[in-house]
Parts: C-alpha cells; structure tokens; sequence
C-alpha cells in the first residue's frame, strides 16, 4: 500500500506522535528522555523549526511542530535516525526503536483555537495517563513544555514558543502575570478533561476552508510535479548561505577554498557549522568544502568534538 503524502508548505503546523516499537519504551530512564530533549534541540537548530509543546511518555512523544522552511520529512528523519542509534549506543541495543511511520497532524494556525486545543491535549497528556495525582500540580511532570510556560523567558530552550498559545487563550503579555493566568487557566481545563475538545484523529484539524486548502496541496502533490524537490532546495538554500557566509567572512574565493589543505583548520570550523546547523550529509559538506572523503570529514569532526570535550574539563 502507498504512503499517505506529507503535506509541507512554509509554516505548517502538525501535531507529531510517535510510539515505541511494539510499544516498548522509547525512555528507560530520565538520561534517555535529556538525550531525545537534545537531540531535539539540535534538529531545531538545523531545520529552524518552532516547537510549540512537547511531551515526553514511557513509549511515545508528542511535538507540536512548527515548520517555517517546509521541512517536516527532512527534520524527523533526522531526529528519529540520529535520537535511535544515539539510544542503542547507551543502551547497547540495536534495531528499531519506534513503531512505523510517525503520524503527524496538520493543524490550523488561524487563531481561532485549534492550536490551543492541541497544545492543551499534549500538556494534559501526563494527567490522562495517570501520572500526575489529583493533588499534585501539572507543572509537577518534568517531561513537557507545560513548565517552562511558567517560566522566564530566559530559562527556557530558544526553540519553544509561547507567544501563539498563550495569545489563544487571551494572554497578551508573556509576563509573570500573564504566565499566573495561564496556570490557572489550564488547572480549570484539567478539571474540565473530559469534554474531548480533541482527540488526535484524522489527519487534520481546522476549519472547513482549511481543510479544502490542504485538500488542494494533496491534490498537487499526487500530480507528476512532486514538490519533494521543492524541500531538498529548501535544505539545500540554508547550506549554500552558510557556506557562502563563512567564505566572505574570511575573503576567500573558491580557487582558495580548492587550494587549501583537506584539513584546514577553518574548513573543519565550517564543516561543523554545517553539520550542526543543517540537515546535508558529510559527503555533501566534504564536497563542497573540497575536503576529500565523507569518513575523512568525520574524523576530523570527532577529532575537533574530542578536544573541545579535553578543554571543557580542564577548564572546570
């Protein structure tokens, strides 16, 4: 049977679940669940993505994903790849670790409250499953984006974003009483559960016109002229402009880029920009940078890592 089409246009949102293999766990400890948190981050900062909540259970997770480069495909193929043989190495497993293919909702950014809903649903999640008491509050499960709400700005990771949530439920100002009405606002909607606002079934949720919208793109996507091309130059853009910015900054031209060594310290410099900043493989970078084979380019990276790990430890 065919795969279903993944819709991707600049700004999409999508509610994004995915569980363990036959429903194992995905998380055996807090280490694993800090391990898929910056795995995260550092997918975040390659596709430039906006997360809106997350939560993270036994054998499953939830982001509420924004995608302001049409890269949803691109992003959790790196995610998923890179967060599963991270968890085999500290494991010491192999194989799958989650079941299938992600399921990932599309879902209206209008405004009008389906962003709220499905946010809502995520934060609640760990209420549902029965791991928060009745006396304990929501912000007692560390394993979501509920907490960092309550918090400054400051001290929370620079992919989540709060400004659209909180001005669905009427909260202007992301301040610390702007933060108290949000709290109380969700404490009211959990004793409210139950009213099944939403639930993620389907394959979208928004209004009719919305839908119809999406309909269109899926619609033009089964045509010949598949937009999965439009994507890689969306990923294939972000790499050229940083490779182009870092060649200006240091006045080189592409005959000096040619003509020095493999192992140029400043293309090793570059080439680690660019594996942390986008999504291109190291024979694409060891390409471009005229660095020779893609393992040469990863051994001077794993080299670079090494000694910069050495120096943080002798600092402290």
């Amino acid at each position: 049977m065919a795969r279903k089409l993944r819709v991707q246009y600049p700004g999409a949102i999508y509610h994004v679940m995915n569980r363990g293999d036959r429903r194992e766990a995905i998380f055996k400890d807090d280490k694993d669940r800090l391990l898929f948190l910056a795995t995260l981050s550092e997918a975040c900062e390659k596709t430039d993505w906006q997360i809106h909540a997350w939560c993270l259970m036994n054998n499953h997770f939830h982001l509420v994903t924004e995608t302001p480069r049409a890269n949803l495909v691109e992003g959790m193929q790196w995610l998923l790849g890179v967060y599963t043989n991270r968890f085999n190495h500290r494991q010491k497993e192999f194989g799958h670790l989650f079941s299938g293919r992600y399921k990932a909702l599309m879902v209206e950014g209008s405004g009008n409250g389906y962003l709220k809903s499905v946010c809502d649903y995520v934060h609640l999640n760990p209420m549902r499953a029965g791991l928060i008491l009745a006396e304990e509050s929501l912000e007692s499960y560390r394993w979501s984006s509920y907490g960092f709400y309550l918090q400054e700005a400051a001290r929370r990771p620079s992919w989540l974003r709060v400004d659209r949530l909180l001005g669905e439920w009427g909260i202007a100002e992301d301040s610390a009483s702007g933060r108290e009405q949000f709290a109380k606002h969700m404490e009211t909607r959990r004793r409210a559960e139950g009213a099944g606002e939403y639930e993620p079934r389907g394959w979208c949720l928004g209004s009719e016109e919305f839908r119809k919208e999406l309909l269109a793109q899926v619609n033009e996507l089964a045509s010949p002229k598949h937009a999965g091309e439009d994507i890689k130059e969306s990923a294939l853009a972000k790499a050229e402009r940083i490779a182009q910015e870092e060649l200006q900054n240091l006045h080189w031209t592409v005959e000096d880029l040619h003509g020095r060594r493999k192992s140029d310290s400043q293309k090793i410099r570059i080439a680690a920009r660019l594996r942390r900043e986008t999504t291109m493989t190291l024979e694409w970078i060891a390409n471009r940078l005229y660095m020779g084979a893609a393992t040469h380019v990863a051994s001077l990276l794993q080299r670079q890592s090494q000694k910069a790990q050495t120096s943080e430890k002798t600092l402290f």
